[in-house]
């Protein structure tokens, strides 16, 4: 039996809202069920990240997950209720929590979807259910992929900055939203089979969960586009219509029994630190956070999520939004763990862009220094791309979900000319340098042929440097086919030796258990989640000392958020912060796209 430890990851995920509760109270009766309800909301975040004084309260994706695996073994309950409530979910976490929910109901107990409307991912969610419930009056809208690319060399022109971006790998592209107008073939080419693999993903989910064959499936899609509940039901992609209020009739008679809901059955009474504003220092705590007592046969997963950079993770990086994963945090969780003798195995959870060169090449050696000691497995989330491809290829085993975005196997670099920018805006500059390379990353001067010659030839350093690490960790690997920063969803890269199975974080960790021998055992996660006072400092640094930063909430942020919508502000924001590196690295194992996907 899998148990999660050290962190509240088994926490049920806002099961049941006191709404809900106030309008289904069940009264006593001969024969009765209990039904558990997971509301989700937003995007889950990838881990627990501690205390949340000013978040919205979302729960982590391993913990909604853990939730329904408890609930498949608990006697008490005879089915889930997942209500979906302005989800954004990405579709590998329709995928690995889809893959929960059928491990519930191998155990005999049924699952229903309920939402007041359903996009694209809500309807991919609820095909694994055994019933898909719209509100009455509601709205499906499933109509197939959209994808987004900005490029911005003609605002740059236009602004009097000359991005000089040199690549290694034709089809990397990571530098063409910055220094092109439009795509280079190459690009669209990778772009275009990386949006073929996700809609063939999609399709095969919906065709699978709704039991549609091709042409039922092709049928339905020219309706539900936008459709009403009628036509959904019509289509074969929901079951019923359903008034919240008569929710629990409707069960009642399903069930043909009353119905009791239970309100987050697995609460461990540890509750989010919440307090004013105007008393943000009355909760911080002059004690160092507690290391995890193992005590306990464990397998450890070590997290590797954002932006990859040197030093210590951030929850945030320059312009917001994402987190980085930082090469000291990471090789510091790695020393822990390998201190740790109970600790039997170890999964590597990569869901990252990439980023800082040195930082993959610093993970890569922890990680091979851990794979000497323990055996080392590798689960991606959503992505392992650049940097993060460049740490994956340290693991034993790679599991991938089937739309995992892998691959990016390239390196970019360079710098921003904004000579004529500050020109323009009547800024005068005054340069002084020594030696002869002094002047190489001068803001005002572009390089000429020979210095971009000079730094492609370092840059190829770097990209043979990364090839190497992948032919010595995927033996089988034919870079002819998959580098040069080419991409492929999961499904793909198995076929091309650059993953070996697919599943999520579960199968990978119940694998890994069955191979080193254990079958009780706990989960610990690394790196642990910052303490109130660790979280408070980053955020404030010596702000701390003036109550007035309580009121700076950033509502330039919110408005941003609001016009672009979370997925487009997420992917611009992620974008910005890896090119941001350059500030202080010139080459880059990283893949800052600003594409979007809906």
């Amino acid at each position: 039996m899998m148990r999660s430890k050290g962190t509240p990851f088994h926490r049920a995920a806002a099961i049941i809202a006191t709404g809900l509760l106030c309008l289904f109270s069940s009264s006593a009766a001969a024969q009765e069920v209990s039904l558990a309800v997971i509301e989700l909301e937003g995007s889950p975040a990838e881990v627990e990240v501690g205390y949340s004084w000013l978040g919205d309260g979302t729960d982590s994706l391993l913990g909604i997950i853990s939730t329904i695996d408890t609930l498949a073994y608990d006697r008490e309950f005879s089915g889930l209720v997942i209500r979906l409530k302005d989800t954004a979910l990405r579709t590998t976490q329709v995928e690995e929590i889809g893959a929960a929910i059928q491990r519930l109901q191998d155990a005999g107990k049924k699952v229903h979807v309920f939402a007041e409307g359903y996009g694209t991912n809500d309807l991919l969610l609820a095909s694994f259910a055994d019933e898909a419930i719209l509100q009455q009056g509601g709205y499906v809208s499933f109509p197939g992929l959209h994808a987004e690319e900005m490029y911005l060399a003609d605002t740059l022109a236009w602004l009097g900055v000359k991005a000089q971006l040199v690549q290694v790998g034709d089809f990397k592209g990571a530098n063409e939203e910055m220094t092109r107008s439009e795509p280079s073939p190459q690009w669209s080419q990778n772009i275009e089979g990386l949006l073929d693999g996700m809609y063939a993903n999609i399709r095969a989910m919906m065709m699978q969960g709704r039991d549609l064959s091709e042409t039922e499936l092709d049928e339905a899609m020219r309706v539900i586009w936008a459709a009403s509940g009628e036509e959904a039901i019509l289509s074969g992609v929901i079951d019923a219509e359903v008034d919240l209020p008569d929710l629990r009739a409707h069960f009642e008679d399903e069930y043909e029994a009353k119905v009791n809901w239970v309100s987050d059955p697995y609460d461990t009474g540890e509750s989010s630190v919440r307090v004013s504003p105007l008393a943000i220092f009355s909760g911080v705590s002059s004690q160092p956070q507690q290391a995890v007592h193992i005590d306990h046969a464990t397998i450890a997963v070590l997290h590797i999520y954002g932006t990859i950079i040197d030093g210590d993770s951030t929850s945030g990086g320059l312009f917001g939004g994402g987190s980085s994963v930082g090469s000291r945090t990471i090789r510091n969780a790695i020393e822990t763990i390998l201190s740790e003798d109970l600790i039997k195995g170890v999964i590597v959870r990569v869901d990252s862009p990439g980023g800082s060169a040195i930082a993959s090449e610093v993970m890569w050696q922890g990680i091979e220094r851990l794979k000497s000691e323990k055996p080392v497995w590798v689960s991606v989330g959503s992505m392992a791309a650049s940097g993060g491809y460049y740490v994956l290829s340290a693991g034993d085993k790679v599991f991938v979900n089937p739309s995992s975005i892998v691959g990016s196997i390239g390196v970019v670099g360079g710098k921003y000319a904004m000579g004529e920018l500050y020109d323009k805006a009547k800024i005068n500059i005054v340069e002084r340098s020594r030696g002869p390379m002094g002047d190489l990353f001068s803001s005002t001067t572009p390089w000429d042929s020979d210095q971009i010659a000079m730094m492609h030839s370092e840059m190829r350093k770097t990209y043979d440097l990364f090839t190497s690490r992948v032919v010595d960790g995927r033996e089988d690997i034919d870079l002819s086919k998959t580098a040069e920063g080419r991409l492929f969803v999961g499904s793909d890269a198995i076929e091309l030796k650059m993953a070996d199975e697919i599943g999520g974080l579960d199968d990978a960790i119940n694998g890994l258990a069955a191979v080193v021998g254990i079958s009780d055992f706990d989960v610990v996660h690394y790196p642990q989640p910052p303490s109130f006072e660790e979280m408070l400092m980053e955020q404030f640094g010596q702000f701390l000392r003036s109550p007035q930063v309580a009121v700076n909430f950033n509502p330039f942020e919110k408005m941003l958020r609001s016009m672009l919508g979370e997925s487009r502000y997420n992917a611009i924001v992620d974008s910005l912060n890896a090119i941001s590196l350059l500030q202080d690295e010139k080459v880059l194992l990283v893949n800052p796209r600003v594409i979007y996907f809906r």
